[in-house]
């Protein structure tokens, strides 16, 4: 029985490569997945999730893995960087797909709220309209259980009740609700009107997280913060939302991976800058990518601010602790190179 499970196919061929190369290091190694997380330091269901192509392991895992191997950390990292971009630009494309499945579904509820109101709305407007008016009146002389329209009214029509009124008709009886019948039509049809706008009103709040509930709790003195607004529900392996990621590790808190997207993107001499941000956790953070001992990045959001360093030869990734907030514009990057080059996002 094999050793390791087939990758998945979606995986992009650069990913693909390197979850296959670390699992040949592994393999040559000897090591289990258990002793190869005692030796790095890095949990068991971390590696499991590494090598099976999950996840893309951090730079700092793969330096620890070439170590306890004995393989060149430089060669690794090279092939971790390649690995890292074509990470990303799925990440990108994943994010794209979502968002227009998104967009898809929220038009097609739209679409089945909003349909009921346009239909009264045209009843109303129609041949049965006058049906509904009649059984809304007292119709002396016509039998009928309350709430149902009768039978019988629907045959003269209010012009039709007018004229045999002036001729002395036989449905004189009917002819008192003729008049009040097209207050009452008009009546109906604004109030179909009304029935419509707060439907579509409701249906809009139901999708887009019932904001103005947010408002009512704020009014109450319950202050919304991004951390209870976004803490029911989280996906499986999120372990944190909004003000409780500030100052967590991304990785370690469920908030990359498939989670994550970056941002924004600046470019600092040979250094690429990053604005990192989790939707689902609420949260966001700075990396720095190609860079060099001494190199640092920060991220602030409002108040807060995080920073990551690079303190180890060979290092050329940085991330700093995670920052709650509403959305990625609010986060801002920055990095300062050991050369005192600055930039920011």
């Amino acid at each position: 029985m094999p050793r390791w499970k087939a990758l998945p196919d979606e995986l992009d061929p650069q990913v693909k490569e390197f979850a296959t190369q670390l699992r040949r290091l592994v393999d040559r190694s000897g090591l289990s997945v258990a002793a190869l997380s005692d030796r790095t330091g890095y949990a068991r269901t971390s590696w499991e999730r590494y090598l099976g192509g999950r996840l893309l392991a951090p730079k700092g895992a793969v330096v620890a893995l070439a170590e306890v191997t004995g393989t060149d950390p430089v060669h690794l990292t090279t092939m971790w960087e390649l690995a890292e971009r074509a990470w990303s630009r799925s990440e990108m494309r994943h994010d794209m797909t979502m968002e227009a499945i998104r967009i898809s579904q929220a038009r097609a509820a739209l679409g089945e709220f909003g349909a009921p109101p346009a239909t009264s709305a045209s009843d109303a407007g129609g041949g049965t309209a006058p049906r509904r008016a009649v059984s809304a009146v007292a119709m002396p002389g016509i039998a009928g259980p309350a709430g149902v329209s009768p039978t019988i009214p629907p045959q003269p029509t209010a012009p039709d009740a007018n004229r045999r009124e002036g001729a002395g008709g036989s449905f004189g009886p009917a002819t008192p609700a003729a008049p009040p019948g097209g207050g009452r039509r008009r009546l109906t049809m604004f109030l179909a009107g009304v029935v419509g706008v707060a439907v579509v009103v409701a249906a809009v709040l139901f999708l887009t997280g019932g904001d103005g509930g947010g408002r009512k709790n704020q009014g109450n003195g319950a202050p919304a913060t991004p951390s209870t607004a976004t803490s029911s529900g989280l996906p499986a392996g999120v372990k944190c939302a909004g003000t409780g990621c500030t100052g967590k590790d991304a990785e370690a808190m469920g908030c990359s991976g498939d989670l994550v997207t970056t941002a924004k993107t600046v470019t600092v001499g040979a250094t690429t800058l990053e604005v990192r941000y989790s939707r689902t956790c609420g949260a966001a953070w700075g990396r720095i990518t190609g860079a060099a001992q001494g190199d640092s990045v920060r991220v602030t959001a409002g108040t807060t601010t995080e920073r990551g360093d690079i303190t180890a030869t060979g290092d050329t990734i940085a991330y700093t602790p995670m920052v709650a907030v509403r959305d990625a514009a609010a986060a801002k990057a920055c990095a300062t190179l050991a050369s005192g080059r600055t930039g920011c996002t």
